[in-house]
């Protein structure tokens, strides 16, 4: 399985858009929720340099802290669905 962490926060369209093509694509991975107020999210700022969720960490496969939904959805695709 892959060794994927996202970085999510409660209610967040965008963080949804990502764990459901997770789940479509049957991928295991875990949840990090942050806290709503971007100046608490350091942890964030840390794994991708900015402070906005979601953020995709792919160990296995060097993605250290990828944001923007719109890029994860089609990393996932390309590398765990039919794109492969």
């Amino acid at each position: 399985m892959p060794n994927l962490e996202l970085y999510e926060l409660d209610g967040c369209p965008f963080c949804a858009k990502v764990t459901k093509k997770l789940d479509d694509l049957d991928l295991e991975y875990e949840s990090h929720m942050v806290p709503s107020a971007k100046s608490a999210r350091d942890e964030v700022e840390a794994v991708s340099g900015q402070r906005g969720v979601p953020v995709l960490v792919d160990n296995d496969n060097g993605v250290e802290g990828m944001p923007e939904s719109d890029d994860i959805v089609d990393y996932l695709e390309e590398t765990y669905g039919s794109g492969e």
